[in-house]
């Protein structure tokens, strides 16, 4: 028996001619939508955004002058970014049936940050598989001073950290130099903690008005702040002068704050004009980095005034 002519089995919808285009479309039109770069074939991250996604940065969120925006991602986490005045450049949503991103949504537009009502698939493309709750801010990325900026009047009072990785420490030492006259903050360029959601949290506003500045090399740029006269004193617990006596703190000076568990490099406190400590008659060991901050800050604004 003669087969029948006909058509033949319907090509899948991938190997139709047409279906390249439509999902380059498709990705330019999301990408214009969201501010975000298109993906490549099969909706995997193009060239170069591997790095970001291993960094559990939002694919295709590099852009060009290097700059990557961080997610702020669930209800209470966005809520509470939004309470401390978090600066947000985009506020994506699936639903407002909650009360806490009904919330959310009148703090964003009462600051006038972008409203972008998303589905789940965009938004799990967004936050990179990250738990969401159907709601994510995009918050700005923060703008770093150079350290040679902070080197300002006659008797400048300067921070700067070594070693300290929680965010949210670094937002208290913000705050305690906000609150004591501190021209500004000095943070290693690398394996250190940056100013994210968690910073700007915890320093409760002050990182609107206090400069925080990068250094590629934190022992040459408190060599470079020697040249400048200032006088370099660093925080730790076998330290000889008491922060409270130590009278060159009223001049150019800056108080270099270690981590808490290992407190300065070596490096650096090989660097300091002279190491001080808080004398504690207490039996804790040691004191939490921004607490010690707080504290020396203190007794430094009592000498200078």
């Amino acid at each position: 028996m003669a087969k029948r002519k006909g058509k033949g089995p319907t090509p899948k919808a991938e190997d139709r001619h047409w279906h390249g285009k439509r999902q380059k479309a498709r990705a330019v039109k999301s990408a214009r939508r969201t501010g975000t770069q298109t993906l490549g074939p099969g909706g995997r991250p193009k060239a170069g955004d591997s790095k970001d996604r291993a960094a559990g940065r939002p694919a295709g969120a590099r852009r060009a002058n290097g700059e990557v925006p961080e997610l702020v991602t669930g209800r209470n986490p966005v809520v509470e970014a939004l309470r401390a005045g978090v600066p947000g450049t985009a506020l994506y949503v699936m639903s407002s049936t909650d009360e806490r991103v009904r919330e959310s949504i009148q703090l964003a537009a009462d600051r006038r940050v972008p409203l972008l009502e998303t589905g789940k698939n965009e938004l799990d493309r967004l936050t990179d598989g990250a738990v969401h709750q159907g709601i994510a801010l995009q918050v700005k990325p923060y703008r770093y001073a150079h350290p040679d900026d902070l080197l300002v009047g006659t008797a400048p009072l300067i921070v700067a950290v070594d070693g300290i990785t929680d965010p949210r420490n670094l937002g208290a030492i913000v705050r305690s130099a906000a609150a004591f006259g501190a021209a500004g903050v000095v943070v290693p360029e690398r394996r250190a903690a940056g100013v994210n959601a968690g910073a700007w949290k915890t320093s409760a506003g002050t990182l609107a008005t206090v400069p925080v500045a990068q250094a590629t090399n934190l022992t040459r740029q408190l060599k470079a702040y020697q040249k400048a006269g200032c006088f370099v004193a660093g925080l730790d617990a076998a330290g000889g002068v008491a922060v409270a006596d130590l009278e060159l703190a009223s001049g150019p000076f800056v108080l270099v704050v270690g981590s808490e568990g290992k407190g300065l490099g070596r490096l650096v406190a090989d660097t300091c004009d002279m190491l001080v400590t808080i004398p504690m008659p207490g039996k804790a060991e040691s004191l939490n980095a921004g607490v010690a901050a707080g504290i020396a800050l203190y007794e430094v604004s009592r000498l200078r005034s």
